[in-house]
């Protein structure tokens, strides 16, 4: 962020600035990738001491309550460092949206333990046939006496691996046909009839694919402090998580630039220094502007927070910055040859982040039509 920061706001930015100085090289980073989880569960703990998993949760529930300049920040420093802890997946998107859901008898029983790191959630939404529309649902829940039976197959869930609960988007039976018919309900990843099946997404991260046969959970699992309107909470956590993964996007571009331009400052042909070609200056220079429009957007964005317009500008922001991120990675790729790609360099590993975080949850296209849908 280019604009002035308040106390607040400096201290945490230090702490994700110090979390990536004390914890992270690239050998580190491809270490931690191999953990059963995808990340370093003694990382998710300490991210918990320091605060930095309970910044983005409500004050209600335990958190500081950050704001979307607050999640831009943190986001967009690990974003530079790399870091592989999934706090945009668990805790900006699954962890707020349960803090906003969450009928009191299951905040009470998860809340502190989600705030502290030591539980952590994901959500269950999407399906193989739904194609960038979240309103396409086949999982089903069936109420039966002061309970209900869930029964379908959720096959994306960012990191779902080692979750301890899944926030699952279910249609209720027997309710139309649309989004007044669908509802939210935690399933505890423990639950009988509850599988899952792990893979590994292009970034190495570790999702699953959950599997839901006749799972009764209590009613209180059913997730609607925020009324019927399931698609309501589940946009208003998105917001903010597409933010946060906007933030990080751009502190990976920032470190792949930053990297590329010590790499052509050094790197030697014909005698001279390769960034003293007057091509590559001008293909960095445009990488530059890239970064430096990036920015703004995301800025417009922090600046719209708590207005109309907020929806509208990170929807802008995402779907340029998720398009021009993956060409930028291209680029910095391409200065490197053909070690850019290796597993030796923080490039390539920075280009497949950047790659999931374009496509996920859905395309920079589909992103650009729901902004100009807004628009109309």
């Amino acid at each position: 962020m280019n604009f002035d920061l308040n106390e607040d706001e400096e201290m945490l930015k230090a702490l994700a600035d110090r979390f990536v100085a004390d914890r992270y090289d690239h050998d580190s980073r491809r270490k931690f990738l191999t953990e059963p989880c995808g990340f370093s569960p003694e990382n998710w703990q300490l991210l918990g001491d320091m605060g930095l998993i309970a910044a983005p949760f409500p004050e209600e529930v335990g958190g500081l309550g950050l704001d979307a300049t607050g999640v831009a920040i943190v986001c967009e420093a690990l974003g530079r460092g790399l870091v592989v802890e999934p706090i945009v997946e668990s805790v900006v998107m699954a962890g707020r949206l349960f803090a906003m859901t969450a009928p009191d008898t299951a905040r009470d029983a998860w809340a502190a333990d989600l705030v502290s790191g030591e539980k952590r959630l994901a959500f269950a939404g999407m399906e193989k046939a739904a194609h960038d529309d979240l309103s396409w649902v086949e999982t089903r829940a069936f109420a039966e006496g002061g309970r209900w039976r869930l029964s379908g197959v959720k096959p994306f869930c960012a990191a779902g691996a080692g979750a301890d609960g899944f926030i699952v988007l279910a249609r209720v039976a027997g309710e139309p046909g649309d989004g007044q018919g669908l509802a939210l309900f935690l399933v505890p990843a423990t639950h009988p009839g509850v599988s899952q099946r792990e893979w590994r997404m292009a970034d190495g991260s570790v999702a699953v694919a959950l599997t839901l046969e006749d799972v009764v959970v209590d009613d209180d699992h059913k997730l609607d402090r925020m009324g019927p309107e399931a698609l309501i909470a589940i946009e208003a956590a998105d917001q903010m998580a597409s933010l946060g993964r906007s933030a990080e996007a751009l502190g990976i571009m920032e470190r792949l630039f930053a990297d590329t331009l010590d790499y052509v400052r050094t790197r030697s042909q014909f005698g001279a220094a390769i960034g003293s070609f007057q091509a590559i200056q001008h293909r960095m220079v445009a990488q530059y502007a890239v970064i430096e429009q990036s920015r703004a957007l995301l800025n417009l964005a922090l600046v719209s927070y708590g207005e109309e317009g907020f929806g509208k500008a990170v929807q802008g922001a995402r779907a340029f910055i998720a398009k021009v991120s993956l060409d930028l990675g291209h680029e910095m790729i391409q200065f490197h040859g053909g070690m850019g790609i290796t597993d030796e360099l923080a490039i390539g590993a920075g280009h497949k982040r950047l790659l999931v975080l374009s496509r996920w949850p859905e395309t920079p296209l589909a992103t650009l039509d729901r902004y100009a849908q807004v628009l109309d």
